[in-house]
C-alpha cells in the first residue's frame, strides 16, 4: 500500500458497502472495510470515526447544500420556493454512481434499529439547516418549521423513489414532483 491514495474515502465507502452486503453490517470490521479498500485502518479512522459513519458521511454537505439554496433563491420567493431551490441544490450530488450506492445503502439502513434512528437523527439535522436558512430570510415561526418539515418529507420521498429499484428518473425531477404533490396535499387539507 502507497503511503496516499487517491479517493480514500470512495473507496472505503464501496468496500464497506460491498462487505455489508456479503456479510451483513454487524459481522463487518473496520479492518475488514480498510483492507478491501487497500487502505490501512489508520486510514479509515481519518475519515470516519466509526464503521457506521460510513453510511452517513454526506449529512453536512446536504445541510450544506440546504442552506446555501435557500439563501440563493429570490427575495421574493415564497417559503416553498425556497425550499424547492434547497432540493434543486441538493440534485447535482445525487448522480448515477451515487444511486447504485444508495440502492446498497438502503437495505443495510433499514435492517438495523439503531442505523434507523441515526438517520432519524440526520433527517432532524437537515430540517433544522432549513429551518435556520428559512429564518434567515425572515420567515417567521411557525412557516419556518411547516416549511422545512415539508422540504424534508419532499427530499425523503424523493430519494425513495429515486433509489428504488425500477427509480430511473433524475432526482432533481423527483424533488420537484414530490414538493408540487406535497404543497397540493397542504392546499386540501382546509
Amino acid at each position: 500500500m502507497g503511503r496516499w491514495e487517491p479517493n480514500a474515502r470512495e473507496r472505503l465507502e464501496r468496500a464497506a458497502l460491498e462487505l455489508f452486503t456479503e456479510r451483513g453490517y454487524d459481522h463487518t470490521t473496520v479492518a475488514e472495510i480498510a483492507e478491501r479498500a487497500g487502505l490501512t485502518k489508520r486510514t479509515f479512522f481519518r475519515y470516519f470515526a466509526d464503521k457506521r459513519e460510513v453510511l452517513f458521511w454526506g449529512q453536512d454537505e446536504l445541510s450544506r447544500l440546504f442552506s446555501e439554496g435557500i439563501a440563493a433563491a429570490p427575495a421574493e420567493a415564497t417559503p416553498f420556493e425556497a425550499v424547492g431551490g434547497a432540493l434543486d441544490a441538493t440534485a447535482a450530488v445525487f448522480d448515477g454512481e451515487r444511486q447504485a450506492l444508495a440502492r446498497q445503502r438502503q437495505p443495510v439502513v433499514a435492517a438495523h434499529s439503531d442505523l434507523v434512528e441515526r438517520e432519524l437523527l440526520k433527517r432532524t439535522k437537515l430540517v433544522a439547516a432549513m429551518r435556520d436558512a428559512l429564518a434567515a430570510r425572515g420567515v417567521p415561526e411557525p412557516t419556518t418549521t411547516v416549511a422545512a418539515e415539508l422540504g424534508c418529507l419532499a427530499f425523503a420521498t424523493a430519494f425513495g423513489r429515486w433509489v428504488a429499484p425500477d427509480g430511473k428518473r433524475d432526482f432533481g425531477s423527483l424533488a420537484t414532483e414530490a414538493l408540487d404533490e406535497l404543497r397540493v396535499a397542504a392546499g386540501s387539507l382546509g
